[in-house]
């Protein structure tokens, strides 16, 4: 078949649905699909933007002899018209959903801010349900899309690592690892003040370019506050390779963010590297992978109580071990595989 893939692109940006886009391609293509990637520019500010965005979508024509399938992942880019579309939706534009009426909504609370999100939601109920099929990368996109919209999601598609295989089980060294984008909402500041409160022989590393330099500073600072320079190392960006092998060896991995959609790339890398994932009960997706006690530790989003867990988790190596054992046999049970995957788009 010939696949085309449609996804919204920000300049310098490069995140979770970037990857996910290019990592679709790569394994339709295994198959023997021809496929390309189709981004299209969006910019949300000034909100009079977002407006124009979604009317450029709508207008946008795809040759009808062309692609067998259009493959579109998140907003605006699902109103293009298409008959042959599918859906694996990311997310909407959740700043008109539950992000409404909190500090995170970024829309004014103006009349032309109401102007936009109704605008948003009335595109969302009328052109959504066009799709010949939604998937959704989470339960939490499900239910958003049901709760908000009345649409039901066809299927939920776990979003797998393009190469899962590269990770491995290594030893289980004296650090927690966190490799993530190093930015406010992954709260790397939360994780380094929780080391001010540990008092085990146990280390913690991040790794990640700052996305600014005030960020940046604002961990450095928090080390130097509170005299962490031998227990928290700040390494910047790395190679891929230099992330499995941090991985493989770590003693278990953080994903801490606020409030996301999905589980997060960096649980899939822990959980094939057999390692257990630290998370707090407000980040969002991860809770529909991590178990408590069970594969990973779920939290209250404080930094002692992440203190505590990171203790919690030392202190107990054999149970840790065999949380990371957990950790790997979850990936199976959550059908977080490319086949399964595949299958909802190549047939």
């Amino acid at each position: 078949m010939r696949i085309v893939i449609l996804n919204t692109q920000a300049p310098f940006v490069y995140g979770g649905a970037e990857y996910l886009a290019d990592s679709l391609k790569h394994k339709l293509g295994e198959r023997g699909h021809e496929v390309e990637i189709v981004r299209i520019p969006f910019n949300w500010t000034p909100p009079q933007n977002i407006l124009q965005h979604m009317i450029a979508a709508r207008l946008l024509k795809i040759n009808p002899i062309d692609p067998d399938l259009v493959i579109a992942l998140k907003f605006p880019v699902y109103y293009v018209p298409y008959e042959r579309k599918k859906l694996w939706l990311l997310h909407q534009f959740r700043q008109v959903y539950e992000l409404w009426g909190t500090k995170y909504q970024d829309l004014p609370n103006t009349p032309e801010g109401h102007r936009v999100r109704d605008a948003i939601i009335r595109a969302d109920n009328l052109y959504l349900p066009e799709a010949q099929a939604i998937y959704t990368n989470s339960r939490i996109v499900a239910n958003r899309l049901k709760t908000y919209n009345n649409i039901d999601a066809d299927d939920i598609l776990y979003p797998p690592l393009l190469q899962g295989d590269l990770f491995y089980k290594g030893e289980a060294q004296d650090y927690f690892f966190y490799p993530s984008r190093v930015v406010a909402t992954k709260r790397q500041d939360v994780a380094v003040e929780a080391m001010h409160y540990t008092r085990s022989k146990f280390r913690l590393v991040i790794a990640g370019k700052p996305e600014t330099e005030a960020f940046g500073n604002h961990l450095k600072q928090l080390i130097a506050r509170h005299h962490l320079e031998d227990k928290v190392t700040l390494l910047g960006y790395i190679s891929d390779e230099e992330k499995i092998r941090l991985m493989a060896n770590a003693f278990a991995a953080l994903y801490i963010p606020f409030d996301e959609d999905s589980y997060g790339y960096v649980t899939l890398e822990a959980f094939h590297s057999h390692k257990p994932v630290i998370t707090f009960n407000d980040s969002g997706g991860t809770d529909e992978v991590i178990e408590h006690e069970i594969n990973g530790l779920m939290l209250e989003p404080n930094p002692r109580a992440l203190a505590e867990g990171m203790e919690w988790l030392w202190n107990r190596r054999q149970r840790t071990l065999e949380m990371g054992e957990a950790a790997f046999i979850t990936l199976r049970k959550h059908n977080i595989d490319w086949n399964y995957v595949l299958d909802h788009f190549s047939s």
